[in-house]
């Protein structure tokens, strides 16, 4: 053991552990895509309860998972929640008050 030890080329003290850039030294590397799908899903969802469209609110969906996927965990889970409570809420108001499958919208 103590051979395999010697031929190892490696050098323990040049090891370094990845630590991730902060984003207060650089703003640049913040992702802001979280933040536009969250706003889009909240559009779409008030479009979806507002208008009775299902395909508006099944976007909702899209845009609130989406975000969710690539947000942070540090970032606010509140509004992201809320986002998504909302489109859920878009959809199943919007079969409610109409039961039949969607139409396509063209």
């Amino acid at each position: 053991m103590s051979a395999n030890n010697m031929a190892d080329p490696r050098r323990q003290n040049k090891i370094l552990r990845y630590k991730p850039p902060s984003t207060e030294t650089n703003p640049t590397l913040e992702d802001p895509t979280p933040d536009y799908m969250n706003l889009l899903g909240m559009i779409f969802s008030m479009c979806g309860l507002m208008l009775k469209l299902k395909w508006c609110a099944w976007i909702a969906v899209y845009c609130s998972f989406i975000s969710f996927a690539n947000s942070r965990s540090s970032e606010d889970t509140k509004q992201m929640m809320s986002s998504f409570m909302l489109s859920i809420s878009a959809v199943v108001m919007s079969y409610l008050q109409n039961p039949q499958p969607m139409s396509p919208p063209w």
